[in-house]
């Protein structure tokens, strides 16, 4: 079993070094019509760039925040095990991003032609491999008054934060090598498909369904909630189910900096420093509080203490609920968005259906259901002449019916399919013995001191 594991190990270099060896010679021996949809450097907005480079430097930080947060909740035995899962996603998917990820979900279409229209599902892989043509022009359609590669920055930490969300549901199970090779499938066969058919001008489910997705709600956060369920099926549960939080300290800290790095998370996919991010910006924080305060009160009307653990989860909820429609209702719709959004997932968190397979930090409760609850909620009260079911536009909210239920659909049954080959090649699930002993000293030779 050792050699076997020495072998992964060895081709997981190898394929490191592949890339990092590819990316000195990769260039396109002449320009392509990629290059005609760039402007010049003229048209670069300072303060953009500026907001551009801050908001991407908050949404690196929740990454970070996750792994507190997700770290707190588990067992002492598989603290660091658990946070080093939202780590390495900086270090995986971000160089995966940048060899094809990015040329995947905003590269020339791929896609299916509608009544003579092209409408495209996914990117075409070698447009932008190795960051070709991704520099300081600002692209015409995408990000007119920024760099390119900023946009392309930006997007990678969207990239890097879905698989990273996931983790929660396989915690303290899931062997890490194979983690390590389901979040690289996952990344080039579920998140940048949805990426490209969301967010490229082109993409089949923005530009035709008029699905309208501010910040990620349908892209990230129904992805990795529909992921997290498949993975828990096929994973199975923990041997051992119940534990006790380890650090409620560490979530709180990490609740904390998920909601300051959500600012650039929303109010950065503006895109601009302009009235929409500060509109986001704001629907962002008054969602979350709305959503904290409902999970700590609709807990004590269930019979349960108001926990810092409850409010954490109730804040992270909002978030993940205003994501799809941050920068497109008002403030009050906010404060319902949180609301509503809080009350379904709490009642998800405690149904006990949902507790006998073991989803073990309720990814799919809260990220899962937060994304659902955004993507209807945006259906109904986006702001705008038919931009929602309020405004006449019972045409956008039937597509965003639809697509809601083929992102769901495309998710769990990719991700079933991505775990079950990644079973074929790496067992998945640790032995008994490791999970006994805890998955920080079983997977990593290292403990809590």
């Amino acid at each position: 079993m050792e050699k076997k594991l020495e072998k992964r190990w060895i081709v997981a270099f190898f394929i490191t070094a592949a890339v990092a060896i590819t990316g000195l010679f990769w260039e396109h021996a002449s320009p392509t019509e990629t290059t005609s949809q760039f402007n010049s450097t003229d048209t670069i907005v300072p303060a953009d760039v500026a907001w551009l480079l801050t908001a991407s430097c908050l949404v690196l930080l929740m990454t970070p925040g996750l792994a507190f947060f997700y770290g707190g909740m588990v067992g002492k035995k598989n603290v660091i095990s658990t946070m080093l899962k939202s780590f390495i996603c900086l270090g995986v998917i971000s160089l995966l991003w940048v060899a094809v990820g990015f040329s995947l979900s905003f590269g020339e279409s791929i896609g299916i032609t509608i009544d003579g229209v092209k409408y495209g599902i996914i990117g075409n892989p070698t447009d932008f491999a190795f960051f070709d043509f991704v520099d300081e022009h600002p692209h015409a359609q995408m990000a007119s008054t920024i760099p390119f590669i900023l946009f392309a920055l930006f997007q990678m930490k969207f990239a890097v934060i879905t698989p990273a969300i996931i983790t929660g549901s396989l915690a303290e199970r899931i062997r890490f090598i194979s983690f390590l090779l389901f979040i690289c499938l996952f990344c080039l066969f579920i998140y940048t498909p949805l990426c490209h058919m969301v967010w490229h001008p082109n993409g089949l489910l923005g530009a035709y369904f008029g699905v309208k997705d501010f910040a990620g709600g349908t892209v990230v956060h129904m992805s990795a909630g529909f992921a997290a369920i498949a993975g828990v099926l096929v994973l199975g549960k923990r041997k051992n189910v119940e534990h006790i939080p380890t650090n409620i300290p560490f979530v709180l800290l990490g609740t904390g900096m998920l909601w300051f790095g959500w600012f650039g998370f929303n109010a950065g996919s503006a895109l601009a420093a302009n009235h929409t991010a500060a509109m986001a910006f704001a629907t962002t924080t008054i969602a979350s509080a709305s959503a904290m305060l409902t999970w700590a009160f609709f807990d004590r009307l269930n019979g349960r203490k108001v926990s810092a653990l409850g409010c954490c989860i109730g804040a992270v909820v909002g978030l993940v609920a205003i994501t799809p429609a941050a920068g497109f209702v008002s403030i009050p719709k906010s404060i319902f968005f949180g609301f509503a959004a809080a009350i379904v997932s709490n009642v998800m968190v405690h149904w006990k259906q949902l507790k006998k397979i073991d989803d073990t930090l309720d990814v799919f409760a809260c990220h899962g259901v937060g994304g659902i609850m955004g993507m209807i909620l945006t259906a109904i009260f986006a702001e705008g002449e038919n931009a929602s079911l309020l405004h006449g536009g019972w045409g956008v909210f039937t597509h965003h019916m639809i697509a809601l239920v083929l992102v769901a659909l495309f998710s769990f049954f990719g991700a079933l399919l991505l775990y079950k080959f990644t079973n074929l090649f790496i067992p998945l699930r640790v032995s008994e013995e490791s999970e006994q002993l805890g998955l920080d000293l079983s997977q990593h030779n290292e403990t809590l001191s």
